[in-house]
């Protein structure tokens, strides 16, 4: 005869005093990952981790980034440059080599970056003022500066925009470095992406 359970008691191989509790609702914020729309950041996944964006399915194309930013000094520094006579040596002639090699290494600087087989990397400088007369007439208040811009090329599934602009960042810290102790008040500003031309985006000029 089959005994039956009072009321209230436990079931058979349940401790006694035991009482079920209702699973806790599904966190928010995971549902929320669930539910929202695609980032536009590509190197954020569904869940908002970061991650490297696969390019094995783009299409090879010539792809093209150039850059450009300034470093301000004041006219002696900038006199310095135009002379040879940085005591460090030719100022942008490693400037320009230091650019060259960074814009090989951006992968390893910037986490999320592709390694590229770059097929074009071009530094070009320009003084304002151009040479030392220029310079020599510029009125205290006034200040020197170099503008280095980069060309960075590639045939590939993905751009070089990354490069140009790391490029013409470590040429303008290597200016700093050659030439701060004669002036530690050097400022480098205005680093952005002027041109993009190549893959399914296609252009972007810089207005």
């Amino acid at each position: 005869m089959m005994a039956h359970r009072r009321k209230g008691s436990a079931a058979p191989g349940v401790p006694a005093g035991w009482r079920a509790r209702s699973l806790p609702h599904p966190c928010p914020t995971f549902l929320s990952t669930m539910t929202q729309p695609p980032s536009p950041l590509t190197h954020f996944d569904a869940q908002g981790q970061a991650h490297m964006v696969d390019v094995a399915a783009k299409a090879a194309t010539h792809r093209i980034g150039v850059a450009q930013g300034r470093i301000e000094m004041q006219p002696a520094t900038l006199a310095l440059i135009l002379a040879g006579n940085a005591k460090k040596g030719d100022v942008l002639g490693i400037a320009r080599i230091a650019g060259i090699m960074a814009a090989k290494k951006t992968s390893d600087l910037i986490p999320l970056c592709h390694p590229l087989a770059l097929t074009r990397v071009a530094l070009e400088f320009m003084a304002e003022p151009a040479d030392a007369a220029g310079v020599a007439a510029l009125s205290g208040a006034e200040t020197g500066q170099i503008r280095c811009t980069a060309t960075v090329e590639t045939v590939g599934p993905t751009g070089v925009e990354m490069e140009a602009l790391t490029a013409v960042t470590v040429a303008l810290l290597t200016i700093y470095d050659m030439c701060k102790a004669a002036d530690r008040g050097m400022a480098i500003t205005d680093v952005k992406l002027l041109e993009k031309h190549g893959g399914k985006s296609g252009s972007f000029v810089s207005d």
